[in-house]
């Protein structure tokens, strides 16, 4: 390990003596080969920039010479700077079409870029000079799934799995097409809430229906309390109509024949995409047991990398004052919004979201001190047309009819979800 690391920064004092001598000259003077090989060992060594200083040198005296030609616009790549990239990787293609390796690097970078139409008529040209080649095929898949086409990309990996059954690249994105595909969504949610004093456990049970349609996802809810040795159901109904780009909004409405719920509900929410993944909505929401109670809230967001970072907030006026609570999420996500680890914790109290029931003292109700942390686990099994969690949560209320006085509820929930075309 010493001797090779010894070895290796002699080899870059080396170099870069020599490139400094060199540097001065305009045209390459020197053994291409062995400068391509420093250089590909300084890319792959972390020092990038020197290793395309070097190959643009190169490439002074030896303009054809393609493979490093290809290797400059594969760095340029990895770094990020796909339009350099781009330019390089046509000029070699234009020069010789039949790179196999050339082609892919070139509409992964496309892929990378963000620019799937692109990708897929490089991947299209691509089969004229390679016929049927399993690996272009796939990453036309993938360039007709980004560019909004999943069941085109499904029928080209079906044609992949004809040529090669037991390509498992092939079943598995075969497979994540069929969840993008699955427009329907059945699903169960409970949840039971232990009180440390006064109250026996309650329950709630959500019974959904969920289609996504060409405005949007629609999701039909059954809700079930059992609470206060009485059990009622209200119906309601989600939105999540889509206006525009990076625009999209949230509408519900409920009904109720019960004082375990609202006679009636509410809620509407636009939310708007930022630069730098920032996300921004506001909306209210409107609850009427003997009168009308109208929320108003709102969140910021951040999403960076594979965190989610959000703070939402409900404020409800009233005679008594002005109720405000605020919750603070954060999401860790694997390898889809399906799958993530969530911390959330909370001040104040929300008749939106709290458990409660109104009484004919509204105003001391939804004036409640309360303190709350809950955590949350969801994951995808069965090819992602299984999603389940759990979720666990601690709350330190104020007692509605003891005011100065109050408990803990423990919470406890469960949830199942299955997608099917």
């Amino acid at each position: 390990m010493i001797k090779s690391t010894i070895k290796y920064g002699l080899t870059l004092l080396v170099f870069f003596n020599a490139f400094s001598i060199v540097a001065q000259q305009k045209v390459f003077n020197g053994n291409p080969d062995k400068a391509f090989k420093t250089a590909r060992e300084l890319a792959f060594n972390g020092h990038r920039k020197q290793a395309q200083d070097s190959l643009r040198f190169i490439l002074t005296k030896y303009p054809n010479y393609l493979d490093i030609r290809a290797f400059l616009a594969a760095t340029y790549s990895w770094d990020g700077n796909y339009k350099r990239a781009e330019k390089e990787f046509n000029y070699v293609l234009n020069k010789n079409p039949n790179r196999k390796s050339t082609w892919i690097a070139a509409i992964n970078n496309q892929l990378w870029a963000d620019k799937p139409f692109s990708a897929l008529d490089l991947s299209q040209n691509a089969l004229k000079y390679f016929p049927g080649d399993i690996e272009i095929l796939l990453l036309q898949a993938h360039a007709e799934a980004n560019a909004n086409n999943p069941g085109d990309a499904i029928k080209t990996t079906e044609n992949v799995l004809a040529k090669d059954p037991k390509n498992q690249k092939a079943i598995d994105y075969n497979h994540t097409l069929d969840h993008l595909l699955s427009y329907n969504k059945i699903g169960i949610r409970t949840s039971t809430d232990f009180y440390s004093k006064v109250f026996h456990p309650t329950q709630l049970y959500t019974f959904l229906y969920g289609r996504q349609t060409k405005i949007g996802s629609v999701i039909a809810n059954l809700n079930i309390n059992n609470r206060f040795n009485k059990t009622g159901a209200q119906f309601s109904v989600d939105m999540y109509p889509s206006y525009a780009k990076g625009l999209y909004g949230y509408l519900n409405v409920g009904f109720a024949n019960t004082s375990l719920f609202p006679d009636f509900r509410y809620g509407a929410e636009l939310y708007k995409s930022l630069p730098n993944g920032f996300e921004v909505s506001l909306g209210l929401r409107g609850l009427k047991y003997t009168s009308w109670t109208t929320i108003y809230t709102g969140s910021f967001t951040w999403y960076t990398g594979n965190s989610y970072w959000s703070f939402r907030t409900y404020i409800t006026p009233g005679g008594a004052g002005t109720s405000k609570s605020g919750t603070l999420t954060y999401r860790k996500y694997r390898s889809d919004t399906d799958n993530y680890l969530s911390i959330a914790v909370g001040l104040g109290y929300s008749p939106d979201i709290d458990r409660f029931t109104f009484s004919n003292n509204a105003q001391r109700v939804i004036n409640l001190n309360s303190q709350k942390i809950n955590f949350a686990y969801f994951f995808t099994t069965t090819h992602k047309q299984n999603a389940w969690g759990a979720k666990f949560g601690i709350t330190h209320q104020e007692i509605s009819f003891s005011p100065g006085t109050y408990y803990y509820i423990y919470n406890l929930g469960f949830s199942w979800q299955f997608k099917f075309r």
